[in-house]
């Protein structure tokens, strides 16, 4: 049983770290540095493998069947498993505000792209659009 409350604990301790780094992440997305969103991602990754690996070793280990007998690891089973469902909840609002905020950088880097066309766009005399690369930068006064 000693083993079965150490896979729990770990299993509990590993959903807070997930908890923790989720509302990390929450602060990078508003910040948008896309660096330490795409380190953050990695370690999520780890985390939630570490929490399915030990899901998987609970399940399957002997004396789960005696987890009901005591009082205080199915307490921690019940804490884990709302603290889970928490992360998951966390972790999809996340998710929305980086597609907002991919969407804005989407928008932005059209409208740059759109600016930067029209920069380099004139008229002739007769009223044609004509494209210039140079304008306003080969003036010799």
């Amino acid at each position: 049983m000693a083993i079965l409350k150490d896979l729990l604990e770990f299993q509990f301790t590993n959903a807070q770290s997930l908890s923790e780094l989720l509302d990390q992440e929450k602060i990078v997305i508003a910040k948008r540095t896309s660096s330490e969103i795409e380190a953050i991602a990695k370690q999520k990754i780890t985390l939630i493998n570490q929490l399915n690996d030990t899901d998987q070793r609970i399940a399957n280990h002997p004396d789960l069947p005696g987890l009901q007998q005591d009082e205080s690891l199915t307490e921690l089973v019940e804490q884990t498993k709302v603290l889970i469902a928490e992360c998951q909840q966390v972790n999809m609002v996340n998710g929305e505000a980086l597609k907002r905020a991919q969407l804005s950088f989407n928008k932005l880097n059209n409208l740059m792209q759109q600016s930067q066309g029209k920069i380099g766009m004139t008229y002739t005399s007769e009223g044609q659009t004509r494209s210039i690369s140079t304008l306003g930068t080969n003036i010799k006064a």
